[in-house]
C-alpha cells in the first residue's frame, strides 16, 4: 500500500536537518513505502541526503531558510507561516501536497499554525495534544490534553475522550478502549464541577466506541489499567513532566547505585539485561510522536531533543494514523455523539470554520 507522502519540517528540533533527515531515512528503511516532502534549506538537506542515498528518490525538497525559533511566541510565528519550514510543512497538508506533517519545532507555534491552516473538525471545539506513555500492561496509554488547552470545560473533556478512544483503537486494537478522567480521587464526588459533569455525560452516553470507567488518580496512569487518560492541558502537562522526571530520576538513581562500589559494579554486570530493558522502556525516543487530535489533517509533534530513532518513531506514528484513517474514525464517532442525547441535551455541532 502506497501512503500519502509525509511533510518533514527539516529545520525543527535541537539538531535540525541532520537528525530529521536521519530519522526519516531510518523510518523508510523499516518501511520502504514512505515518501517525503522535505521542507527547509535545500543545500543543507541535500548534504544530509548524501549519507542516505535511498532517500533521494523517495523525497522532494521544498526550499525554505526561515525557521521558527524555539522560544518564539506563537503569535509572532503565525505571521511567518507562509515563509517558515514549519508553516510550509503544515500548509502542504492543507493543500493536499502531503498527507501528514512532522515537526520537532516550537510546540505552541506548531499548534497555532496547524489550527489556523487545517481548522478543527466538525463537532470539535478545540484540538488536543495526545501522546503515548509506557505502562506495565501490554500496550501504551494515550494521554490528552498535554498542553494545548490550559482550561477545559465538560464539553471539551467529552470530545477529548472520543478523540483519544479513536486513537487508542488504532494503537491497542481494542474495539472499546478503557477511558478515564484524571482526577484527585476515584470517587464520583471528587473533582471540579466540569469533571463531574463530563463523567456524568460519558456514563449516560450509549453507542460510543469506548468503555468509560470513571476517574483515575495520577499514580495509576502507567499501571496498564487504562487505555486513555483524559484531562485539561494544564494538569496534563504537569503530569507528563512529572512522569518524565521520575523516569530520569529512576535511571540516574540506578546508575549511581551501580557505580558506587566494586560490588555494585559486579551486580550491574549480573543484572545488565534487566537494566537495559528498563532503559529501553523508559527511553522517551521509543514513545516519541505526540499528535494534535481534532484537526482536519494529521500533524505529529516530535520532541525537540529526539534522536534519529525518536524521529523515525514520530514518522511511523504519522504513517500509521494515515493508514488507519484516524480522521475518519473521529468523524464517525462525533456523528454517533450527535445522534444521541448526551446529558439530557443534544450536543450542537461546532463551527469548523472557526480558527
Amino acid at each position: 500500500m502506497t501512503l500519502p507522502r509525509i511533510a518533514i519540517d527539516a529545520m525543527g528540533g535541537d539538531e535540525g536537518v541532520r537528525v530529521m533527515i536521519e530519522g526519516a531515512a531510518l523510518a523508510r528503511r523499516r518501511h520502504d513505502r514512505f515518501k517525503f516532502l522535505l521542507v527547509g534549506d535545500e543545500a543543507r538537506i541535500r548534504k544530509a541526503l548524501e549519507t542516505h542515498p535511498g532517500m533521494t528518490e523517495a523525497s522532494e525538497i521544498l526550499h525554505c531558510d526561515d525557521v521558527v525559533g524555539g522560544d518564539e511566541k506563537p503569535t509572532n510565528a503565525l505571521r511567518r507561516a507562509k515563509t517558515t519550514s514549519m508553516g510550509l510543512a503544515v500548509n502542504a497538508v492543507k493543500k493536499g501536497d502531503a498527507g501528514a506533517a512532522v515537526s520537532a519545532g516550537n510546540t505552541g507555534a506548531l499548534m497555532a499554525m496547524s489550527k489556523l491552516a487545517l481548522r478543527t473538525m466538525p463537532g470539535i471545539d478545540r484540538p488536543a495534544l495526545a501522546a503515548l506513555l509506557p505502562t506495565l500492561g501490554e500496550s501504551d496509554v494515550i494521554m490528552l490534553d498535554l498542553g494545548a488547552n490550559r482550561e477545559c470545560d465538560a464539553r471539551n473533556l467529552v470530545q477529548f475522550a472520543i478523540m483519544g478512544a479513536a486513537y487508542s483503537r488504532i494503537v491497542t486494537g481494542r474495539d472499546k478502549p478503557r477511558v478515564r478522567l484524571l482526577n484527585i480521587g476515584s470517587e464520583e464526588t471528587k473533582g471540579t464541577e466540569d469533571l463531574q459533569d463530563a463523567s456524568a455525560q460519558l456514563r449516560e452516553a450509549r453507542g460510543l466506541a469506548m468503555q468509560f470507567d470513571g476517574f483515575l488518580e495520577a499514580d495509576k496512569i502507567n499501571r496498564g489499567e487504562v487505555d486513555v487518560v483524559v484531562t485539561d492541558g494544564f494538569s496534563g502537562n504537569i503530569a507528563l513532566k512529572a512522569i518524565e522526571g521520575t523516569a530520569r530520576f529512576v535511571t540516574d538513581l540506578l546508575k549511581n547505585a551501580f557505580t558506587s562500589s566494586l560490588r555494585s559494579k559486579i551486580g550491574f554486570l549480573v543484572s545488565r539485561p534487566a537494566t537495559e530493558l528498563l532503559k529501553h522502556h523508559l527511553d522517551p525516543n521509543n514513545h516519541n510522536g505526540a499528535v494534535f487530535l481534532g484537526l482536519n489533517g494529521v500533524v505529529v509533534k516530535s520532541h525537540g531533543s529526539a534522536n534519529a530513532a525518536g524521529v523515525a518513531n514520530a514518522v511511523a506514528v504519522a504513517a500509521r494514523l494515515l493508514e488507519d484513517k484516524l480522521i475518519q474514525r473521529i468523524a464517525g464517532d462525533m456523528t454517533s455523539l450527535d445522534e444521541q442525547q448526551l446529558g439530557g441535551k443534544p450536543v450542537p455541532r461546532a463551527d469548523s470554520s472557526a480558527a
